[in-house]
């Protein structure tokens, strides 16, 4: 007996394909909810024999993505309905074995298996070492947007220019890019280009032969060498000098190079994946970047969204993280409801790297304990103590409506006064265009209401207050897919 991972969102549907499975003596496993399936992964990974996806859900590209991250070793099969098309695969992984017709047949499933039991085999006799790679973590509307657009050029060897602050995680993107690429048995390479001194660079990317100058007393390859068949990713690219500009232009566009204290030209086949925390468009303009290199890496540019802007990510983010540190074997932490919505409300400058350090901390000073908002730092502290402060406030603000509604009015959106003979009902016109105004905040902040409340200049308490009023949905989760 064997342990068949089935994820379909539709359970009436996957019963059918469960039913297969036990009738076959084999123990089924159904998941219908995203959320789940990250839990599922973790407990069950080592007890999973083959996984089936059933094609038809938004959620279907996301789920063959989690797979790969966190169980890249395991066979899938899509399933689907007979003339249906082939389902979409959105991950390039040898796992990936084949399709199979709906309505499943026993003698399907059998061979299936079969093919499975036999690709494990060989995965575990395979000598060369598997290629980790960090989840890309987040459900706001910003980071399935990111891993969407991932997804589309990771197949591809277009040059990819990651953007976006510092900490934001451009390196797991470009880690995730090459890992989703037909080159991820192949080297994946960093550098960062702003950590290695100019006159050091040149040696570090094109390698030197003895000799070359002073202290070159071998000849060592560079980095271009070492990525061969696979993917550079250079970090920081806009902090390079232009001396050193010009030589990555000629590498990109001729795919050769010569090491320093060499005549030889070596030929490179090398995906460069870019990725600035800078303006490089700014920097352009003001002559400290050439143009010709800026599109040449601009083929497909990738933006990381800082982390105040998709607060809703927090709470997933932070459960990766203490995972991380679990699995690591450096303890555990629990983070109380309290804490929590502190780190969530906090603005994070440091984004997403300042977040991990700050869990890490937690873990050190409280192991195997429960963080409460008290065991915060001071600047974390203060930012999870509004909703307390306001908790006997009503819903009404001095002013806001005001505000609000000036706002709206003034601008071209505000819905026309619909004026009779006998007047107008203010009090209803206010109120379409007060609701208007929210339900437009909403949108810029992906659903989170905390957020939401920030751009209307509102106690979070009081917009939640106004939105049963209005009978205005909260988005705050997302759903599978």
């Amino acid at each position: 007996m064997v342990k068949v991972l089935v994820i379909d969102q539709d359970r009436e549907r996957a019963a059918s394909v469960e039913a297969v499975v036990t009738f076959l003596d084999h123990d089924p496993l159904v998941v219908s909810d995203f959320s789940l399936l990250c839990e599922t992964l973790r407990e069950q990974r080592n007890q999973l024999a083959l996984c089936l996806i059933v094609a038809g859900g938004d959620g279907d590209g996301r789920a063959q993505t989690l797979l790969w991250e966190q169980a890249p070793d395991l066979p899938v099969f899509m399933l689907a309905s007979a003339g249906a098309g082939r389902p979409k695969v959105a991950t390039m992984s040898a796992s990936m074995l084949g399709t199979l017709e709906l309505p499943l047949k026993q003698a399907q499933f059998a061979a299936a298996l079969k093919q499975a039991l036999s690709y494990n085999t060989q995965s575990r006799d395979r000598s060369v070492p598997r290629f980790t790679v960090p989840r890309l973590v987040g459900q706001s509307r910003s980071m399935q947007r990111v891993q969407q657009l991932l997804q589309k050029v990771a197949p591809t060897d277009a040059n990819v220019l990651i953007l976006g602050e510092s900490g934001t995680g451009k390196e797991v993107v470009a880690r995730n890019l090459h890992a989703q690429s037909s080159r991820r048995n192949k080297p994946f390479v960093p550098i960062n280009c702003g950590a290695i001194p100019p006159d050091l660079l040149e040696s570090e990317l094109f390698g030197h032969e003895k000799g070359a100058f002073t202290g070159a007393i071998s000849s060592r390859q560079g980095r271009f060498e070492m990525a061969q068949g696979g993917t550079l990713f250079l970090d920081e690219i806009g902090d390079m000098s232009l001396h050193m500009q010009v030589k990555l232009l000629r590498v990109l566009q001729e795919r050769c190079f010569e090491r320093v204290g060499s005549n030889k030209t070596i030929h490179v086949d090398v995906r460069v994946i870019a990725a600035t925390h800078r303006d490089l468009e700014a920097r352009v303009a003001d002559g400290e970047f050439r143009e010709d290199l800026f599109y040449r890496l601009n083929v497909f540019p990738l933006e990381m969204p800082p982390l105040r802007k998709r607060p809703a990510d927090i709470p997933v983010l932070v459960e990766e993280l203490v995972r991380r540190i679990e699995d690591d074997g450096r303890g555990s932490v629990r983070i109380s409801p309290a804490a929590l919505s502190a780190l969530s409300q906090y603005h994070w400058p440091g984004n997403v790297r300042e977040l991990g350090n700050v869990i890490e901390r937690l873990a050190i000073l409280y192991p195997y304990g429960e963080v409460g908002l008290d065991d915060l730092p001071d600047k974390i502290r203060g930012a999870g103590t509004d909703d307390d402060a306001d908790s006997l406030e009503t819903s009404s603000e001095p002013g806001v409506e005001k505000d609000l509604v000036g706002t709206l009015a003034a601008s071209k959106e505000a819905p026309a006064a619909p004026w009779a003979q006998d007047g107008i009902d203010l009090k209803d016109y206010l109120a379409e265009l007060e609701t208007q105004l929210i339900r437009r905040a909403l949108d810029e902040a992906d659903g989170v209401v905390a957020q939401a409340a920030k751009l209307l200049k509102l106690r979070r308490t009081t917009l939640v207050e106004k939105l049963r009023k209005y009978g205005i949905e909260r988005q705050d989760e997302a759903s599978f897919g």
